[in-house]
């Protein structure tokens, strides 16, 4: 990983001393899709598994109330979030974070804005338990799934030791939810060699987006984040990464750099959805953010012309991939 992120620090650094465009070639490399799906050691993919775990990602009943489900705030048809600035929870009202997407989730080293949680398992069992989200309680929750002969089986089948427990549940829906990949967009398709897949509008606006912009100081590899936290400058009371790690450096207001895939269904965006569409983010990357000691030296402010900022929003568009159905399960009773 060390020398994946030099490698693109000396290709984005290099164009800069040459005043030169950053090297595409080389920027595709970095930027394509991995083979395969990471699963650890201790919770191997099976579809078994993975099965129960997406019937548990949709089904109410694992909220204290039995009316929302993991899919309330991760929904497939917004890009694994929901189309709100932030989420909404047992007591019905806007929390003050968005919820942020699943996608890609198996290739995140830490979760949440702030990082808080280091695994899937940890990040599944935090909405659900949390009083103002999901307010349930896994003893009564794995005693409704134990009461279902269906779930009750299936946990019986695949986790023999124990049936249902809450470890089996965090275990099934972390494994669900590391399948949720996006899907290949045009952009991947060209990083293969079509070249026709995207525009030359795109084309020019990924090298700005490596270059100019410097977008990708953070937004970097297939995804399209470097999985650090950095203050943008935005106003916000929230202290972010440095509610969890207050002696971190630069961890005030400092969020979790978010990827960039399927943006086009995810607005509106930033941590508590401050923006309602890609033109408004990308006028606030442009301002540079407000001033403060905690800033990220990697956001400055930059200015683009007006067919620059079109071709930069080409891009960004054609990291989205073709929207295709999620069949819900049937949930049993």
């Amino acid at each position: 990983m060390k020398l994946r992120v030099f490698t693109l620090a000396a290709i984005l650094l290099g164009g800069a001393a040459a005043s030169a465009e950053p090297d595409i070639a080389a920027l595709k490399a970095l930027h394509r899709r991995p083979a395969s799906i990471p699963f650890p050691e201790a919770a191997p993919y099976s579809p078994q598994l993975a099965t129960l775990g997406k019937m548990l990602f949709f089904d109410p009943r694992l909220s204290g109330m039995q009316n929302l489900s993991c899919a309330s705030c991760h929904n497939p048809s917004f890009g694994y979030e929901v189309p709100v600035p932030g989420a909404i929870g047992a007591t019905n009202t806007p929390l003050g974070r968005k919820a942020p997407t699943i996608l890609n989730a198996a290739w995140m080293p830490v979760l949440f804005w702030d990082g808080r949680a280091p695994t899937l398992e940890a990040q599944a069992q935090g909405p659900i338990t949390a009083a103002v989200e999901m307010n349930g309680k896994f003893p009564e929750i794995v005693g409704r799934l134990k009461a279902i002969p269906d779930y009750d089986a299936q946990f019986r089948r695949l986790f023999p030791e124990t049936g249902a427990s809450r470890e089996a549940v965090l275990t099934a829906i972390a494994t669900y939810e590391r399948t949720v990949v996006a899907g290949w967009a045009p952009f991947d398709r060209w990083v293969e060699g079509s070249e026709d897949a995207i525009t030359p509008a795109a084309k020019r606006g990924f090298a700005l987006f490596a270059g100019k912009a410097r977008c990708a100081a953070c937004h970097t590899g297939w995804n399209f984040t470097d999985n650090k936290f950095h203050d943008l400058g935005i106003p916000t009371r929230d202290l972010g990464r440095a509610g969890v790690a207050p002696d971190e450096p630069g961890a005030r207001h400092a969020f979790k750099t978010p990827g960039l895939r399927n943006l086009t269904y995810r607005a509106p965006f930033g941590h508590a959805g401050q923006f309602a569409d890609l033109e408004a983010i990308l006028a606030f990357y442009e301002s540079g953010g407000i001033d403060r000691p905690s800033k990220s030296p990697l956001m400055h402010r930059f200015e683009l012309s007006a067919p620059e900022r079109l071709d930069l929003l080409a891009f960004l568009r054609s990291l989205t991939a073709e929207q295709t159905e999620t069949a819900l399960p049937n949930l049993p009773n």
